[in-house]
């Protein structure tokens, strides 16, 4: 597989996200523009100027028309896709560490980070009233005390519009009922670490999640009833499940200050693949210099991107023998959707 690579940030990227068609690729990272690329060739189609520090989320609604950000200055930032321009901004007294559209595309989520005395709280903001969109109406918190849950450090939308699921940094995942005030529905003790990462598979039944603890774990996304485990001997900064075969993909690796000599060989800074129902691991690209922060599967399941520490994003394109790729016991057809 040889790597289409993007370069558009000066610091380490923060978080890739994928649009629904799979046309665009946008980055966060921890300089203050976030970028929008051509997922087919790498070309940049521009940056979102406007943040005064880190880019810590980035999320893109279904219909590709508008751009949520969240960053270390403290601010939300809503954004027209087509001409870059910054539509709302709402002002927090602590980071804005995660963001999300919902389904429908009528909500906005987001939490902010537990510092300066404040507690870390989780927002919605509904886009049918003009002045919560401007920063100004009474938003649906929720507060996550330090003693209680810890701060979010991941979080995604639950059952469609119904509720919000969240990563903790003290490994737990919590559900909140939107529909009852954002009242706390299920908690469960996934991780022994910090939940760096949440992503679901193609239809929702299951979300993975990475770990500071150096695993990764598939949940159903219902019942949070742990399916299947992904143990290493590194952090696992980001994982994502293929849309057309039972293949998980993990990225981390160990911060450099913690390796001696930093390389490859050293921070254990590969992708990796694992069998999704084995268990097994059958893969690595090795190619960033630094910890992987974010991986994505494309939507239609043919290639995937890496954004590491190093600053740069990479874009794999599968090779054929990765669609002939079969396991013993497994037939080798595709998931829906996936046809070759």
């Amino acid at each position: 597989m040889r790597p289409l690579l993007l370069q558009g940030h000066e610091r380490a990227i923060t978080q890739i996200k994928y649009n629904r068609e799979g046309d665009l690729i946008l980055t966060a990272a921890k300089d203050n523009k976030p970028n929008i690329f051509f997922s087919a060739n790498g070309e940049r189609l521009g940056n979102l100027i406007g943040h005064n520090g880190a880019v810590w989320c980035i999320d893109v609604n279904w219909d590709s028309t508008r751009i949520i950000t969240g960053g270390g200055d403290g601010q939300l930032k809503l954004w027209d896709l087509e001409t870059g321009a910054c539509i709302s901004t709402i002002d927090n007294t602590t980071s804005a560490r995660t963001c999300a559209f919902s389904y429908s595309g009528r909500y906005v989520m987001y939490s902010t980070d537990n510092t300066m005395g404040k507690d870390c709280e989780i927002r919605i903001i509904d886009f049918n009233d003009p002045q919560q969109v401007a920063g100004h109406g009474l938003m649906k918190t929720s507060v996550c005390t330090s003693t209680q849950k810890g701060k979010v450090t991941a979080a995604l939308w639950w059952n469609l519009d119904d509720g919000i699921l969240t990563g903790h940094e003290d490994g737990s995942l919590c559900i909140w009922d939107l529909r009852n005030d954002l009242d706390k529905i299920q908690r469960v003790k996934a991780h022994r670490g910090i939940i760096n990462d949440m992503q679901y598979n193609k239809d929702s039944t299951m979300v993975i999640t990475a770990s500071k603890d150096n695993s990764a774990i598939v949940f159903d996304s219902d019942t949070l009833e742990e399916l299947k485990k992904f143990p290493t001997e590194r952090p696992v900064n980001s994982a994502a499940i293929s849309p057309i075969f039972n293949h998980v993909l993990l990225g981390g690796g160990q911060e450099a200050r913690e390796v001696t000599v930093t390389s490859a060989k050293q921070g254990k800074f590969d992708a990796r693949f694992y069998h999704l129902i084995f268990e097994e691991e059958f893969g690595r690209v090795k190619d960033h210099f630094g910890p992987i922060n974010s991986v994505a599967f494309h939507p239609d399941g043919k290639s995937y991107a890496s954004g590491g520490e190093d600053g740069f994003v990479r874009v794999h394109h599968f090779d054929q023998t990765y669609f002939e790729l079969t396991f013993e016991g497994e037939d080798f057809t595709p998931l829906e959707g996936g046809n070759y």
